[in-house]
């Protein structure tokens, strides 16, 4: 069977993703400052030209590859914003997502390597902060949608929600990760689940008894 040929375009993506998978688990491994451009390239097989024909540079790609990770969760989210998805399933649904996240350790250690990075880097700071921005904007959208679906009003802003949320999910993935023998990965997830399934289950009892509430 005749392989395709890829064109330029699609080479170049190849390229790229190759470079990015490399370095998710070199940074995840080493830190981002122990992570040189010459290791990414190697383990992506090729060459330090090769990553600077596709990255900036070392940080750019950092940011690039966070970018990845995050595109992924806002389209299981997108995929949510469906009104002929019923309430009941779509609490499910937004339960596994959270429960979930960073299950993958790599994903976990790449974004607190990105926080250290930032704590010291003034201008990876502001990089940053544009992509939690568009984090937790995304978040807060689903957070509005969900309300909004069951009627209610939110009990703070869903941009407050979203910054509360993502503090949670980071702050329990952390202490997992460091205090192994005291919280292991199916503890964290029950806590993460707890805490949506109070949250949505709480607007949904209000929705169906207001006076009570």
């Amino acid at each position: 069977m005749t392989r395709k040929r890829l064109t330029r375009e699609e080479s170049r993506d190849q390229t790229r993703q190759r470079l990015l998978d490399a370095a998710e688990k070199l940074i995840a491994k080493k830190g981002l400052a122990a992570t040189s451009v010459e290791d990414i390239a190697d383990a992506a097989g090729y060459t330090r030209g090769a990553f600077y024909s596709n990255f900036g540079g070392k940080n750019d790609l950092f940011i690039e590859l966070l970018r990845r990770d995050h595109q992924q969760a806002t389209d299981q989210l997108n995929a949510l914003l469906s009104d002929e998805i019923p309430v009941e399933q779509l609490q499910s649904r937004t339960r596994e997502i959270y429960s979930q996240l960073y299950r993958d350790n790599e994903c976990f250690m790449n974004w607190t390597e990105a926080r250290m990075a930032a704590a010291r880097d003034p201008k990876f700071r502001a990089k940053l902060s544009a992509l939690m921005q568009e984090k937790r904007m995304q978040i807060a959208q689903f957070i509005e949608y969900f309300y909004q679906r069951v009627g209610v009003t939110p009990p703070t802003t869903p941009e407050a929600m979203a910054m509360g949320f993502m503090s949670l999910v980071e702050g329990v993935t952390l202490f997992m990760l460091s205090t192994p023998q005291d919280m292991n990965k199916t503890q964290a997830e029950s806590i993460l689940t707890l805490f949506v399934d109070s949250l949505m289950e709480l607007a949904i009892l209000k929705a169906r008894t207001p006076s009570a509430l």
